[in-house]
Formats: C-alpha cells, structure tokens, sequence
C-alpha cells in the first residue's frame, strides 16, 4: 500500500480532465489548443454538438464540460441536464457568445457551475475550469446582474404559486433550517464539496446529502448550484 501523503499529492497534480464542446470546429480546436497549453489542465477530448457530447463525456469521463449553449442536433443546455443527471461528478461550465436572459435561466436550472463569453482570456478560462473542478461558481462580469435578476424573478414565480399565507416576500420569511443545516448552506455555497463539508463539520458525506436533500426540499431548489446562488443573493451566507 502507497504512502498516503504521496496518493494525496498525486491526485492534487494530476491534470483536470476537460471535454470541449463547440460547434464551430475551428473554434472547438482552438480552444482546446490554448487551454492545452495552460498548466494543470489536460483537454481530452471534443464534441461539436450536444448528442456527442453526451456520448464523450460518457466516454471519456471527464472532471470538466466546456459547453457552448446553440448547437445542432441537441443544443448545450439539453446536453447538460443528460451529463448532470448521469455523472453529477463531472461539472459544465458554460462557454458561449450568447449572453440572453433565457439561456442563462436554463443553464442554471440545468446545473452549470458557471456561465461565461467567449471573449475570456485563456488564463482566466484556465482558472476559471480549475475553480470549476471545485465546484465554485463563477459568472462572467457581464451577466452577473441577470443571474441576481433570474433568481429574484424564479423566487418571485415560485411565491406566487402558493397559497397567500405561504407567499410572503423572501426577505421576512425565514426557511425552517437548522443550525447544522445553515453550516452546510454556507458551505455549499463557498463551494466546498461533500467531502470537504463532512470534514470541516466532523459528520459522514452520508449526513451531508441527507443535510443537502432536506435543504433542497425546504427551499423548492432543484440542486445545489441553485441553493448556493440563492443563498448568496438573499444574504444567507
């Protein structure tokens, strides 16, 4: 059996694994050349619409989804919510030239951990797949107003389809969390992993997804990119 120190700092160097999926074949190549070039990061493969990019991304297994938003066949957004449900290990970050409200709206309720244009320098695209791999969410500068305004507007829909006694505004209706679960909220949405949550709260990763599951649940969130972008915007954490 290996030194655990030396397993530890293997896994640490070892490159992240990114599939690149664009359309535009000059564009895919392009960008999997520079980001082959950036330390840390191996490209291991493209796709060049949303139905082979589900078949890669099953076949290559990697830490990291480039995804452009339109594309033939199956455009991204369709594409993530399939690599999400079937290997919610390997995150989708959002590349794209398209900066519209809907787009953004369903990408987030498709699971992206971040959502940025294309016109990124390739060292902070690098730095952005590694945070990525972290599951920190990251949105281009650009959009940040509408993410805020996209979760307001979801929260906003969301009250008005409960009864009057249920609707009140967000700001004076405090979710039934308990403490516990406000740490794993915070957590969350610093973008620690359920590894990381476990061992900075001294419980079992099997108590962190049942503290994730009654949160989700609580707040009538799909996952927990939307629990960390919500409890950021509403000044929970």
């Amino acid at each position: 059996m290996g030194d655990p120190l030396t397993i530890a700092d293997s896994e640490q160097r070892r490159p992240i694994r990114v599939l690149v999926v664009d359309d535009q074949r000059i564009v895919c190549e392009g960008i999997a050349s520079l980001l082959s070039l950036q330390d840390g990061i191996a490209v291991v493969g493209m796709a060049f619409d949303g139905q082979q990019a589900i078949a890669r991304a099953a076949e290559l297994q990697p830490d990291v989804v480039l995804m452009d938003v339109r594309m033939p066949v199956l455009n991204g957004i369709a594409a993530t919510r399939v690599i999400r449900r079937d290997m919610p290990e390997c995150q989708v970050l959002v590349l794209t030239t398209f900066d519209d409200d809907e787009y953004i709206v369903e990408a987030l309720d498709a699971g992206v951990v971040g959502y940025l244009l294309k016109d990124i320098p390739a060292h902070d695209l690098a730095q952005a797949i590694q945070a990525a791999h972290k599951r920190l969410y990251l949105f281009d500068r650009a959009i940040g107003g509408k993410v805020v305004a996209a979760l307001r507007e979801s929260a906003s829909a969301q009250r008005s389809l409960l009864p009057p006694s249920e609707a009140a505004p967000a700001a004076i209706k405090t979710p039934a969390l308990s403490s516990r679960e406000i740490d794993v909220l915070r957590l969350i949405a610093q973008g620690a992993s359920n590894r990381e949550i476990a061992q900075a709260l001294v419980i079992s990763e099997g108590t962190v997804k049942a503290h994730i599951s009654h949160i989700l649940s609580r707040l009538g969130l799909r996952d927990r990119t939307q629990a960390a972008l919500l409890a950021r915007e509403r000044g929970w954490v």
